[in-house]
């Protein structure tokens, strides 16, 4: 992004004392994330840049603190906007105060609802914002071709299209690495396109390594936020690869891959959250949480901050931007110390808009696009499984991951079906296709969310977001698909046959047209109601919501049946 020359000679002047700065920071230290160093200096801002760094300057405002850091704005290079299940305006409420100044979102969730309809949504919502919302053009719409039923699909024409966009900075997630492994044309074509326009290209393959990891690398796929054990992510970073640490609301890597950067320097590393839940945003936090627990496991915060700031400004071209330097836009967080990470003021564009975690400045809904409404065919009895033999696969969910075991355990059998198992914790889990009223409905069995006595569904199902619903009994599963289908998705718990507690998402059945409060205040309602059921994970829709996920191992379950993903194929549900 080039100054303009007027721009430019204001600059100039500024720094060499011919005329008053817009803003000036003083008594604090100042991060320079290139040298990794702390220096006392005053912060001269003009025009929405900074304009020098130095003392005595003279300014129409100042911010004199008796101590305190200034740092670049927080930037979140992975996220999906959708998953925090907030509209833009919400999310930006939420992460501002907190010191995040832009981020990078796949929105692959909605345009696997709605298609070309859901990112010009999500672009269109995001304009003006005071937090700069960048985007990647989701590559895996579907995120399979033949394994689960999307409700859109979106071709190389059209990410083509997409990629001119001033805001969109890259080609999604790459996921379907076997379809790159095997050198799908079609799939080939996308990369291509983004490269050729010299976009990034973000990469999604867990557990790859060796010849298939060359392979995949070999394409221009440059990051995985994938990893999740020390010697994976040390291969891909061999490769070539920018690694991104992932600590979400789910998945949470951060302890198992820190020492690679302590081993190998910080200039390939970045954080991100990917997902982060609403009342983990107000109770812990965005990026400021994973600089505090960062610096909380031994990385020093200079290290630690440069992975917020400047690597993903870099990573992603956005120039301008990742730093507290002459000519850099003016995204500065002012924290109170290197641990705590507290933001005393957030600066957007030169202007102060938020203090001590307190927004001060006005942000209202823009626009509004008709998304697609659910078109649901149930079938009679459409939970029920035949005994056809008496071992059973089982999806087995693994603590703070969304990769699977794939279990056998020996069925429960009543009168002729198969059926639920809430003692030994193995119990019913159905994904309900709702994009063309196909009637499709996959039927299995998962142990480790430990639900009893009723069930949960949700509209929210990675990718293709069909309802994905579990629990220990086929009527309250039943009602609880009907129920979604009836507020235009969400999430909710059923029991006795009753819903007894429910968060409505009508944008496209996953995001809220509600408040943040009150959609983070209903999450917790929901984590606390399905804890008295037994639920295991600190959140089982979250969980839930992974296990339809055709494209992470081991064993997932989509509309069409049980995929063992290690093998990428259908396996039948009796062994």
């Amino acid at each position: 992004m080039a100054l303009s020359i007027p721009i430019m000679k204001s600059l100039i002047d500024v720094a060499m004392g011919r005329e008053e700065a817009d803003l000036v920071i003083k008594g604090c230290l100042v991060m320079d994330v290139f040298c990794g160093k702390l220096e006392r200096k005053d912060v001269a801002i003009k025009n929405g840049y900074v304009a020098a760094l130095g003392h005595d300057f003279i300014a129409k405002n100042v911010i004199s603190l008796q101590k305190g850091y200034v740092l670049p704005g927080f930037i979140d290079a992975h996220i999906h906007i959708e998953s925090s299940m907030l509209h833009p305006v919400e999310f930006a409420k939420a992460v501002l105060p907190r010191g995040t100044t832009a981020v990078i979102s796949d929105p692959h969730e909605i345009a696997n609802v709605a298609g070309n309809k859901g990112i010009e949504y999500m672009l269109l919502e995001t304009e003006g914002l005071p937090v700069d919302f960048f985007f990647t053009v989701p590559s895996c719409v579907p995120a399979t071709k033949d394994f689960e039923t999307a409700g859109a699909v979106l071709d190389t024409e059209h990410i083509a299209d997409w990629l001119t966009h001033p805001r969109v900075v890259g080609l999604g997630e790459v996921m379907n690495y076997p379809g790159v492994i095997n050198g799908d044309e079609e799939l080939l074509r996308k990369i291509y396109t983004a490269l050729s326009v010299g976009k990034r290209v973000d990469g999604h393959a867990p557990g790859l390594i060796g010849e298939p990891l060359c392979a995949y690398c070999s394409t221009g796929i440059a990051s995985d936020h994938e990893c999740t054990h020390l010697q994976e992510a040390e291969d891909k970073l061999k490769r070539g690869m920018y690694i991104m640490i992932r600590e979400g609301s789910t998945a949470k890597n951060m302890a198992a891959l820190l020492p690679l950067v302590r081993a190998y320097g910080v200039s390939r590393f970045m954080m991100v959250s990917d997902d982060r839940h609403p009342d983990d945003l107000v109770e812990d936090g965005h990026v400021d949480e994973l600089l505090r627990k960062a610096v909380y496991m031994g990385l020093p915060p200079n290290i630690a901050v440069r992975m917020v700031t400047f690597n993903p400004a870099f990573y992603f071209n956005l120039r301008r931007r990742g730093a507290v330097a002459p000519g850099y836009i003016a995204d500065i967080v002012v924290v109170e110390d290197l641990k705590r990470f507290f933001p005393l003021y957030v600066i957007k564009n030169g202007k102060v808009v938020a203090e001590r975690r307190k927004l001060l400045i006005d942000l209202c809904k823009l626009h509004h696009v008709d998304l697609p409404i659910f078109k649901v065919r149930l079938p009679e009895k459409p939970f029920r499984v035949e005994a056809k033999g008496r071992r059973i696969r089982v999806i087995g969910v693994i603590p703070e991951e969304i990769v699977t075991e794939h279990l056998v355990e020996e069925a429960l059998i009543k009168g002729g079906e198969v059926v639920a198992d809430p003692e030994r914790d193995i119990l019913k889990i159905a994904v309900v296709e709702r994009h063309k009223g196909t009637g499709n409905v996959g039927v299995g069995f998962v142990k480790g969310l430990g639900i009893k006595g009723g069930a949960i569904a949700s509209s929210v199902a990675h990718d293709s977001h069909n309802i994905v619903v579990v629990g220990d009994n086929d009527r309250d599963m039943e009602v609880a698909v009907k129920h979604i289908v009836s507020v235009n998705g969400g999430l909710t718990v059923v029991v006795d046959g009753h819903p007894k507690l429910t968060l409505e998402l009508p944008i496209g059945g996953l995001m809220s047209d509600k408040s943040l409060n009150y959609v983070a205040s209903r999450t917790k309602e929901l984590k606390a109601y399905t804890k008295g059921m037994g639920a295991i994970p600190e959140n089982p829709f979250m969980a839930l919501s992974f296990l339809a996920l055709p494209v992470i191992p081991k064993l997932k379950i989509t509309d069409k049946g049980l995929v063992d993903v290690e093998r990428f194929s259908f396996v039948d549900l009796f062994v």
